[in-house]
């Protein structure tokens, strides 16, 4: 059997799994073991099984994401989003659908303290949605901007995302992390201004209402977020400047966002046991889909899957813009079927090798990843992050209305993400001025 018939029909039993209701992990070892069993034999089947689990829970550099869970969940139980949300919705209670564009700069603000979309889109429905349906908002589109604003945290560090894509690959994790803050903040203005495009013909979206907020609250409310300043200049500028490596800049935020709020008194002892089980948690299942999307790579490289596939790519001249066009189509279907950690682990091992050989920037390439796992995220039906919203929202939006709701968002994605396959320099300039 060709080793495009072995990868074929393992992707096709991986989506049976999942079909079934499999969990993604279980799935993808499952398909492994069966490949490498089937391919090399039991020896070898049982010795990959041994050693790369430690192999992996062993690398330093996944030390990292623990720490930058446990750094946002501690931020979230000390309050902070809650005076990011406050502060940016007072300074833009002028202008119309001021409360969505406040939703999308805070949780831009909030993703530099936490490298998880989905723990940003919780956070958020719990606190801005209410809010949104209280002045007359559309709950589809209220429920859709949360969401695709929790992705901003899949591109601007701290980012799990980033992460992984640099252990999978090899890269240097602390270009990656700083690659990732002009696409981000790119994202999230796009957003604001597509919001204010969009109300123009749809004003039904987000109903009138001025908000008497004077010049003394506005600058009262933005006072109080100097904590996630902090934070974002002690990681970013530890990363950026060579003060301290990547690797360490989890436990530098983590202790930073714990000093932090015990000294606003606004952690309890409580509040820290239940940061520590959800970072526990969270890395847990990281790590469980990590090893599995591992041992799945392993076959697709043993089986021949992997050099098959990228002696087609190359002999059929497809190009650079060619390969992006197929990336871009597979990251959607395969989004429809598993979440963003998993599309990550299982795509790298025969994506970035083609990338290479075409010549591609690899710095370049991760964002370009990242950012397509994210718009995976929020697409329906199977979008991580829409079902992250909807279990928060404890059925305050239908599914139907929250899948209405994010299709202009993105429409927006679509058009940021041209912009960064049209030029490069928006993800390489910030990693080039690196010391």
């Amino acid at each position: 059997m060709s080793g495009l018939a072995a990868g074929g029909l393992a992707f096709a039993g991986l989506l049976i799994l999942l079909g079934l209701g499999v969990p993604v992990a279980y799935a993808m070892a499952a398909v492994a073991a069966m490949g490498l069993y089937l391919t090399v034999g039991s020896s070898f089947l049982l010795t990959t099984f041994e050693t790369m689990p430690y192999t992996l829970g062993s690398d330093y550099t996944f030390v990292v994401v623990p720490m930058f869970v446990l750094m946002g969940a501690i931020a979230s139980r000390a309050g902070l989003i809650g005076d990011l949300y406050t502060a940016a919705n007072r300074l833009l209670s002028w202008v119309r659908g001021s409360l969505l564009m406040a939703t999308v700069l805070a949780q831009a603000a909030f993703a530099a303290a936490s490298g998880s979309t989905v723990v940003a889109s919780s956070v958020f429905t719990r606190m801005a949605l209410p809010e949104m349906l209280r002045f007359g908002y559309s709950g589809g589109v209220a429920a859709g901007c949360i969401a695709a604003a929790g992705t901003l945290a899949g591109l601007i560090p701290p980012s799990i995302a980033m992460v992984l894509f640099a252990v999978l690959t090899g890269q240097p994790v602390g270009a990656l992390l700083i690659a990732g803050i002009l696409p981000g903040l790119l994202t999230a203005v796009a957003y604001m201004v597509g919001i204010r495009l969009f109300l123009i013909f749809r004003p039904e979206w987000a109903p009138q209402h001025r908000q008497e907020v004077t010049w003394r609250a506005r600058l009262t409310a933005l006072s109080k977020v100097w904590s996630i300043l902090l934070l974002m200049a002690l990681v970013m500028g530890g990363i950026y400047s060579g003060l301290f490596p990547p690797s360490a800049a989890g436990a530098v935020g983590a202790a930073g966002a714990l000093i932090i709020a015990v000294a606003m008194r606004r952690l309890s002892g409580g509040d820290l046991w239940d940061a520590l089980q959800e970072a526990a948690r969270i890395t847990c299942i990281i790590f469980l889909i990590v090893i599995a999307g591992l041992l799945f790579s392993r076959f697709l490289l043993i089986s021949g899957f992997i050099g098959d596939l990228r002696g087609f790519v190359l002999d059929s001249q497809l190009g650079l813009y060619g390969f992006l066009a197929l990336m871009v189509m597979l990251f959607l279907l395969l989004g429809m079927f598993v979440d963003s950690v998993s599309l990550l682990v299982i795509t790298m091992p025969f994506l970035f090798p083609i990338s290479q050989a075409l010549g591609m920037d690899p710095i370049w390439f991760g964002v370009l990843a990242v950012k397509l796992i994210e718009i995976a995220a929020i697409s329906p039906p199977v979008g991580l992050n829409l079902y992250a919203v909807l279990a928060a929202a404890d059925g305050q939006v239908k599914t139907g209305a929250l899948f209405r709701g994010v299709l202009p968002f993105l429409a927006i994605e679509a058009v940021v993400l041209a912009l960064l396959i049209a030029f490069p320099a928006i993800s390489l300039w910030l990693p080039r001025t690196m010391g």
